[in-house]
């Protein structure tokens, strides 16, 4: 029988382990609040101040700046105002002006431009961002990029280092800095809108067009300033529009800085630029080429006609062949080989890779010049021969030996030219012109460009003898 005190005891017991397991799950199992709300949005500051204190937050910055205040106060000192006049061309005022930009590129006064910008021009001026002019000489200049190279007489410049315009990305921000409508030291902003561009406006057998696209505002004068990239590096040379109303309507385009760094730097060592040539005349793949040759894509270059002896034919490249690729850089269009190359001087070895069949291969190429030799030859292309539609040399020493003459070569001839109406051929040595004994090519340049009126041509052809006569008016 239970007695009041065991009941006592019991309900004791049951009361102390009821509080104990109370406690001891208070302790232990408290139930976790748990809230979800949406992130607010962060500033710069506070998206600062959480990274450092090791939280994750969800929204980040760009990766490039959001101003360009560093890019505009790097380029804009280094950007010139071109002024070309000359005098000799008859006017309402009787003188032709043209205007446009220009891109200091090292210390000592060289600077970058357009060969449209100056090349009716026999007084060069250029106008510093300090206001300070300078008369300016004529380095050289190289139609087939619409490229010319200036120099002034001061030290101790501000200048632009070149940026590596292969590495742009469509969607990149760029600036345009030069002096539109005479407005000087405009800065524009906007971004790669295409690259390989071709829109045909260099007339001349070996131009090179393969622009970078953009949609920052360029307009008459903008013409030879630079393209800069966000850490304020020149990654381009401004140089034309598109357009319907003369005026800027969203698209503009630049000379890629890789190739214009080697056509400058050709210019200030040489006087004139040495191009590596592959030796094929090739067009574009398009989708009906693609399907017919079986390719995978509509990418790459197709031969159509290898040049004996050339470096192509060297290598082993055949009629057919589809090249996709210049020292592993791909290559999807003729302005992208054309750029490509661009960069190469004869003699410079290049790889090739290319489809045959349907395979992938991959050959070595020596480029060449357009003699089909590795010479560094210095061909001229002035306004005055391209406008005749002619292109010239200086005899090599070794032909001055063998042909015991001195004049000028011949190197090629526009179609429909006025030199092609005489039916000059190229290969034709000039040695005299109107009685004057020619020794050199900037010797013909320079009475070419003095000279109106009848023009008389004495010379021949190492394989025909001679004399030839050809005649023209000027």
């Amino acid at each position: 029988m239970v007695t009041l005190r065991q009941i006592l005891i019991l309900t004791s017991v049951a009361i102390l382990i009821s509080v104990a397991s109370i406690a001891v799950y208070d302790r232990y199992f408290k139930e976790e609040k748990v809230v979800i709300m949406q992130a607010p949005r962060t500033t710069a500051i506070q998206a600062n101040d959480i990274l450092m204190s090791g939280e994750i937050q969800r929204y980040f910055q760009s990766s490039a700046p959001t101003d360009f205040i560093h890019a505009a106060s790097t380029a804009a000192p280094a950007v010139v105002y071109i002024r070309a006049n000359n005098s000799g061309l008859s006017s309402l005022r009787g003188q032709s002006n043209a205007a446009g930009s220009g891109v200091i590129i090292s210390p000592d006064g060289f600077v970058a431009t357009n060969n449209h910008v100056i090349e009716n021009g026999n007084d060069i001026v250029v106008v510093l961002n300090d206001r300070r002019e300078f008369s300016a000489k004529i380095v050289g200049t190289d139609p087939t990029t619409d490229l010319a190279l200036l120099k002034i007489e001061a030290d101790n410049l501000p200048y632009l280092i070149f940026g590596n315009s292969d590495s742009l990305q469509v969607g990149e921000w760029v600036l345009a800095v030069g002096n539109p409508f005479r407005l000087q030291s405009t800065v524009t902003a906007g971004i790669v809108s295409a690259k390989g561009r071709n829109i045909n406006i260099l007339d001349t057998q070996y131009g090179i067009e393969s622009f970078i696209q953009t949609d920052a505002a360029v307009n008459p004068g903008n013409s030879g300033g630079a393209l800069v990239n966000t850490n304020g590096e020149l990654v381009g040379i401004n140089t034309a529009i598109i357009t319907y109303s003369g005026r800027y309507e969203g698209y503009s385009f630049a000379i890629p800085s890789n190739l214009a760094m080697k056509v400058l730097y050709d210019l200030m060592e040489f006087g004139s630029v040495h191009r590596g040539l592959l030796g094929i005349q090739a067009t574009s793949v398009n989708a009906e080429m693609a399907s017919e040759l079986n390719l995978e894509s509509p990418n790459g270059v197709f031969i159509q006609r290898i040049t004996s002896g050339s470096g192509a034919e060297e290598a082993g490249l055949k009629r057919g062949d589809v090249i996709i690729s210049i020292d592993n850089r791909s290559v999807n269009t003729l302005p992208e080989l054309l750029e490509t190359l661009g960069r190469y001087r004869p003699g410079d070895k290049v790889e090739v890779g290319f489809i045959r069949e349907g395979e992938i291969k991959n050959t070595v190429s020596v480029l060449k010049n357009q003699l089909n030799t590795t010479d560094l030859i210095s061909v001229r292309r002035d306004k005055v021969l391209t406008d005749l539609g002619f292109e010239v040399r200086d005899l090599l020493p070794a032909e001055k030996r063998r042909i015991e003459v001195e004049g000028v070569k011949v190197i090629s001839i526009y179609r429909s030219s006025t030199i092609a109406r005489t039916r000059m051929e190229p290969g034709y040595i000039i040695t005299k012109m109107n009685e004057i004994p020619i020794k050199n090519a900037e010797q013909l340049i320079s009475l070419l460009s003095e000279t109106r009126g009848r023009i008389f041509f004495e010379g021949y052809y190492e394989q025909h003898g001679g004399p030839w006569w050809y005649a023209f008016h000027r």
